[in-house]
């Protein structure tokens, strides 16, 4: 019973993306053992925006420990958000929220994506942000979404 409880969280911590969406894996260098170094390409719909869709590539490491979930991911990423539809803003959006995020090692480090309005511009801005300090500030990639409100 030890055994497949352990196992049941060990494969739930090493899962690979909360993402919404995998939409295509793309191999960049090949490994001997265990799966080929790739790039990840991923779709996070905004829970509380109808019509954006956010698009997220990253690196994701192969090899033996990424096989297994201990690799950590390298802080390379792009993010690209579109409006698939017409976008309406809900009266109760808060002015910043994170919307979604996706594990890159086991226990130290994630993908963040946030949601912020700026109100005057009438834009919806999203930034991906590595949960990981590399010399100071954290890695990051953002996209703006216009909305239909005026």
């Amino acid at each position: 019973m030890r055994k497949i409880l352990l196992a049941l969280v060990l494969g739930l911590l090493t899962a690979p993306a909360f993402a919404q969406t995998r939409i295509d894996s793309i191999n960049t260098s090949f490994r001997w053992l265990g799966p080929d170094d790739k790039i990840v390409v991923e779709r996070y719909d905004d829970p509380r925006v109808d019509n954006v869709s956010c698009y997220l590539s990253r690196a994701e490491t192969g090899g033996i420990k990424g096989g297994l979930g201990f690799a950590e991911d390298p802080s390379r990423f792009s993010i690209a958000c579109r409006a698939v539809g017409p976008v309406t803003m809900p009266p109760s959006l808060p002015k910043k929220e994170i919307i979604g995020f996706s594990q890159a090692s086991l226990f130290f480090k994630a993908f963040q994506i946030h949601r912020s309005l700026d109100p005057e511009k009438h834009v919806l801005v999203y930034t991906v942000v590595s949960t990981k300090l590399i010399n100071g500030s954290p890695f990051n990639s953002i996209s703006v979404v216009p909305t239909d409100v005026r």
